[in-house]
């Protein structure tokens, strides 16, 4: 199977999608990359504003330049939340996971709407990369990092854009078990 045919059902990717924190070497071709931004494009946004703006990242020194920035900024917002930072603390941890790619969705709009545009936009991206046997995983710790002037300058974003969603992609190294989940809350069914 090339690695943009897609073989799942909307709902089958939306079970099997996982947060993959483990990856492979392999390096996510530029055409696949080019599809799952396709299917990013393609998600539903407030006002047809369409907000989102994208920054690929595939530079092995770059991303681990970033996770280096980005661990003891993360750290030090955990510390003040009273939570421990576990393996952030760990001089060798990637908060990439080795991942080939890290997608950038960003916008310089502002709004009611915008964020949940942008991810809207991740979700989609998500779900597609599921379908096509690819891992991924949202990277919030790196937000902070990624939102500096230095760094956005060293991935050429422009100034006036923020990153709203940091998503790492890559082929996963192995199978990753779903996480269980709660019953839907249902607070109101009015008839």
């Amino acid at each position: 199977m090339q690695e943009s045919q897609v073989d799942m059902t909307v709902f089958e990717a939306i079970l099997a999608k996982r947060c993959v924190r483990s990856y492979t070497a392999q390096a996510v071709s530029l055409d696949t990359i080019h599809i799952l931004l396709e299917a990013a494009a393609h998600a539903p946004t407030a006002l047809h504003h369409e907000p989102w703006a994208f920054a690929i990242i595939r530079d092995k020194q770059l991303l681990k330049d970033i996770s280096n920035c980005a661990k003891p900024l993360f750290v030090q917002e955990l510390q003040k939340t009273g939570s421990t930072p576990g393996c952030l603390a760990e001089p060798d941890f990637d908060i990439f996971y080795e991942a080939s790619t890290l997608i950038l969705i960003c916008s310089k709009q502002t709004g009611p709407f915008m964020i949940a545009d942008c991810w809207l936009a991740a979700e989609n991206l998500m779900l597609a990369a599921c379908a096509m046997k690819l891992g991924s995983c949202v990277i919030g710790a790196a937000l902070t990092a990624l939102n500096m002037p230095d760094i956005k300058v060293k991935l050429n974003i422009p100034e006036e854009f923020s990153v709203i969603a940091p998503i790492i992609l890559g082929y996963p190294s192995g199978d990753t078990p779903p996480s269980p989940r709660k019953k839907p809350l249902i607070l109101t069914l009015t008839s």
